[in-house]
């Protein structure tokens, strides 16, 4: 899959593999995020990895110097553009650099209180594709999921690999206040709201575990590249849950 550049401002470039959310292109993301992350590019501040894009934040300063350093005496020549050599070094990482494996594939399960006052969405889930509630659980359950980013709110995953049998809008008058916790629906992802926060999406249910832990290092429980598993539990179930955590 090609890449393509683009500037973001004087201080961050864009490599974009394609324009829909797939598995091929978050490959290339992943891929891209490896090397960066083995491979720091010289004045590379951060990089953001979305669906299809890695956003690549650096220093022009350091990017500078070290263009002067390392570069502009070899060839005596003036520099053209900061942006330019970015790219440039960037596209020499993507055909010199080599990654045989993607890091170790975590799956992690997480425990689902589906419907009633925990989920209140779900039934108009089930309305909208003519399914039983039951059913909209039972496929929510056996998807194959990805965690493709983290954004939104601190710790909140964008999960693709849901079934289109489920899919559904996002709601037209959005919450002021969602609990944490709360699994959504929005198009064909699921989510999981991990703390307290205003959002349009469908809530078919909550899980017990905390999604974002400010004390822990990473404090988001999910990563980008995780694998996610949901199952039932009952509301005793989850009361029990809550309880033993706190």
């Amino acid at each position: 899959m090609k890449a393509t550049f683009q500037p973001l401002g004087d201080q961050a470039v864009v490599v974009q593999f394609g324009s829909t959310m797939s598995l091929e292109a978050y490959q290339q993301v992943r891929r891209v995020a490896l090397i960066l992350e083995n491979n720091p590019i010289p004045g590379m501040v951060e990089y953001i990895p979305a669906y299809t894009t890695i956003t690549i934040f650096y220093n022009p300063q350091e990017l500078y110097d070290w263009y002067q350093k390392h570069v502009g005496k070899e060839r005596e020549e003036e520099l053209d553009s900061l942006y330019q050599v970015i790219c440039n070094l960037i596209r020499e990482q993507l055909n010199q650099a080599t990654i045989e494996s993607t890091g170790v594939e975590r799956t992690i399960e997480i425990p689902v209180c589906y419907g009633g006052e925990l989920g209140p969405d779900l039934p108009d889930v089930a309305a909208l594709n003519r399914l039983t509630e039951q059913e909209v659980i039972d496929i929510h359950v056996g998807g194959d999921y990805l965690v493709y980013m983290i954004g939104f709110a601190p710790g909140f995953p964008y999960i693709g690999g849901m079934s289109e049998q489920i899919a559904a809008p996002r709601r037209k008058s959005p919450r002021l206040s969602i609990p944490a916790g709360s699994v959504g629906i929005a198009g064909k992802q699921t989510g999981i709201y991990p703390m307290e926060t205003p959002g349009g999406w469908q809530i078919i249910g909550r899980t017990p575990v905390r999604l974002f832990r400010p004390e822990d290092d990473p404090p988001s429980l999910l990563q980008a590249g995780d694998r996610v598993r949901f199952y039932p539990i009952s509301m005793e179930e989850y009361r029990a849950f809550e309880e033993g955590s706190s």
